[in-house]
């Protein structure tokens, strides 16, 4: 290989190293906001089931190595340093390998991840109690849900008959969150009182919006997941080439000259 080709080469894993570093830092940061966010169905997820939390812990680590190999293979490639280089290409193979480990069980997994959410949903609504701070943030967030999506329960209103406090009112209240009232709606959490109340009072009799959450959180979720497999997919073309290029030009670099690297 020509010293012009070499040079070529050189920059071209620099330059995609770079993006990889930034990339690893997108990674990073979505990490971080699964754990920080607490306004969305994400918040309720993470406090129900700690996989959300373990999940979170290894993207911020998968994009904290992702950001370091950025740094080695940017750092190996402008200054030629052979043993950087391998490096690079080995930590890059066994993140590679992890990527797509890590898919294939989420795949594999999907209808038991459906089911789990189903689960958390189910008991945080039979739990559900606006009168008791213990998990007042969890609530607030399914009724942020709730809210949003314009949805009520899971599969529907219906999902609310399970609620322990609903049950001892005999039905004569409903969630705030789910009213279709726009006076009701402003309060957004809690529990609203029915106006009309008679001995045959049903879940069915609530002034409330009939569609589910179930529907809107999964579109919710796939749109997210989306922007996940997008970056990851992105990740993964730049691992390829990065190991290709940094095996071609480790294989072009004839001596060692530790000379290169820099002093700090």
């Amino acid at each position: 290989m020509g010293s012009g080709c070499l040079k070529v080469t050189k920059y071209f894993l620099f330059l995609f190293n770079l993006l990889f570093f930034i990339l690893g830092a997108v990674i990073l940061g979505f990490g971080i906001w699964i754990l920080v966010d607490k306004s969305s169905f994400i918040s309720v997820l993470q406090t129900s089931s700690s996989s959300l939390t373990v999940g979170a812990y290894i993207l911020i680590g998968v994009g904290a190595v992702t950001m370091l190999m950025g740094f080695l293979g940017c750092v190996g490639a402008v200054n030629e340093i052979r043993c950087l280089l391998g490096l690079y290409f080995t930590c890059l193979l066994l993140i590679l390998i992890a990527q797509i480990a890590a898919g294939l069980l989420i795949y594999f997994q999907r209808n038991a991840l459906k089911a789990e959410m189903s689960g958390i949903v189910g008991e945080l609504i039979q739990n559900y109690n606006p009168y008791d701070d213990h998990n007042r943030t969890l609530e607030t967030a399914w009724d942020y849900v709730q809210t949003q999506l314009l949805c009520c329960g899971w599969t529907g209103p219906e999902t609310w008959r399970n609620n322990t406090v609903l049950q001892e009112r005999n039905q004569t209240a409903y969630p705030c969150s789910c009213s279709n009232n726009t006076v009701d709606s402003l309060s957004e959490v809690g529990f609203c009182t029915l106006v009309s109340v008679s001995n045959t009072t049903s879940v069915d009799d609530w002034p409330v919006r009939k569609q589910g959450c179930m529907k809107g959180v999964q579109n919710w979720l796939q749109e997210n997941l989306g922007i996940i497999l997008g970056v990851c997919t992105g990740v993964a073309v730049i691992e390829l080439l990065g190991m290709v290029l940094s095996i071609c030009l480790c294989k072009n670099i004839h001596t060692e000259d530790y000379t290169k690297v820099p002093k700090y």
